[in-house]
């Protein structure tokens, strides 16, 4: 009769021992001999009429290790079972020799050894404690929202061509190719096309452009009209080129100049930007355009907040892990074998997203939070309308939308990410009710210069 011996090694990381007699494993034995006998495939015989003697020589001991192994993967699952111990991916077994297996002519009793990593129990302490969090406002100024109109202007006004550069607001069709310092071309590299308003680039660049013609060109190092902020920025637009581009020498080449002219404010402006809702006046207008705003910097604040509260519980829940059970595990139960240094290299944001999952599946499962097929349709209804411009309640105006959705009930990927999304959207909102928070207002510039969650919290327990 098969027995299991369990022993510590360390933290929630314990060997468990099978013990099989052969009477655990023969008669599994024999019973897939008896099987292959009457199914083999051996060239020279008939279907079924393979000597069982000639089967058992060549593929007896390969049918012996499998019922071995599987009498124990079988002895070992019962017993965790019934033990109802909750464990990481699977047991590793313990390697063994070959050797050490029973042989058909001799079957003896037989251990393996496999080590388990058992998932621990905690308390989500920040939870059970409601701890201080901050929830930031933004304040949407009226400076902001000059800033803002006079963006939706120039993004709807038109292009008038022009002779020379003279304006701030002039728009340059240009291209950029590098040369040497007297502005012959590099071969190998392509021409960069680029359009830019001219108060967007560099000042030094700006001073070297004004009063230039289409087809004239300028010859230049990017290091020599740059200012520091300035080069990171040109670099990466227009120049898609890495630092090292800052030495090289480029030619820019003006194709066209135009002048930009904002779009007035006054009817059509506000029909162009709200096109499915009536815009009475200036006012109204204003309105509609701080709602819009208000509604992106919520987005951010509530992004932020969740990110501070995922920090928050990763890094303060004490969660007992069986470090070099995992790492083992990480190296080999993969579809191929990782190294020492790719395991360790990976391990800190592996641990980091298994403390996340272990959390979040005891609030789903202790507080049962779930999401329902009809919720993940509605959510996908409602996010298809929006993106016609449309609202939850115009689904008349798409009698396309059954076909569709239809379509999209085969489409696993998108629902389970919508499910995922709407479970976890679930899980902060009963986590914000759980902490004590603060709302504070704060200006645009403050809220984008605060430290990153992750920074604030790194300190794992």
């Amino acid at each position: 009769m098969a027995t299991v011996t369990r022993e510590n090694i360390s933290t929630q990381h314990d060997k468990l021992t099978v013990k099989l007699e052969k009477g655990d494993y023969m008669p599994a034995f024999e019973k897939t001999l008896k099987e292959q006998t009457k199914n083999a495939n051996i060239p020279g015989f008939r279907k079924g009429m393979v000597p069982a003697g000639m089967l058992r020589k060549m593929y007896g001991q390969t049918i012996l290790n499998e019922a071995v192994v599987r009498a124990a993967g079988h002895k070992l699952e019962h017993y965790l079972k019934e033990a109802k111990v909750s464990i990481f991916a699977q047991p590793m077994i313990l390697p063994k020799e070959d050797k050490d297996m029973p042989s058909m002519t001799n079957p003896a009793d037989i251990d393996f050894s496999f080590e388990i990593g058992i998932k621990p129990e905690f308390e989500i302490e920040a939870v059970k404690n409601k701890a201080p969090l901050t929830r930031y406002k933004i304040a949407v100024t009226d400076k902001m929202m000059d800033d803002e109109i006079d963006r939706i202007q120039r993004r709807y006004g038109k292009v008038e061509p022009q002779e020379t550069v003279i304006n701030k607001d002039d728009v340059l069709y240009s291209t950029y190719e590098r040369t040497d310092e007297y502005g012959n071309p590099i071969e190998g590299h392509d021409k960069i096309e680029d359009t830019e308003v001219l108060d967007k680039m560099p000042a030094k660049l700006k001073e070297m452009l004004m009063g230039k013609k289409a087809e004239d060109t300028i010859v230049f190092r990017p290091a020599d009209v740059c200012t520091e902020t300035e080069l990171k920025a040109f670099l990466k637009d227009p120049l898609k080129a890495g630092e090292e581009a800052a030495q090289h020498y480029y030619k820019l080449t003006l194709s066209k100049i135009g002048l930009l002219i904002p779009q007035e404010l006054g009817q059509e402006l506000y029909e162009q930007v709200f096109q499915n809702k009536e815009v009475k006046d200036e006012a109204d207008f204003r309105e509609k355009v701080k709602a819009e705003l208000s509604k992106e910097f919520n987005r951010l604040a509530d992004e932020r907040m969740q990110n501070e509260i995922y920090e928050l519980l990763v890094h303060n829940t004490h969660i007992h892990l069986p470090v070099a059970f995992l790492k083992r595990w990480m190296r080999e139960g993969g579809e191929k074998l990782k190294s020492a240094q790719e395991v360790e290299a990976e391990y800190g944001s592996f641990e980091h997203q298994l403390r996340w999952q272990l959390i979040s599946d005891k609030l789903i499962t202790e507080n049962n939070i779930n999401v329902t097929i009809e919720e993940v349709n509605a959510n996908i209804k409602t996010q298809v309308l929006a993106y016609f411009g449309l609202g939850p309640d115009d689904e008349d105006q798409a009698p396309w939308m059954e076909g569709y959705m239809q379509k999209i009930a085969k489409d696993e990927k998108m629902i389970d990410e919508t499910y995922r999304r709407l479970l976890f959207g679930k899980v902060f909102t009963y986590l914000e009710q759980h902490f004590t928070i603060t709302d504070k207002e704060i200006g645009e510039e403050e809220f984008f210069k605060l430290g990153s969650a992750h920074e604030a919290h790194h300190h794992h327990h």
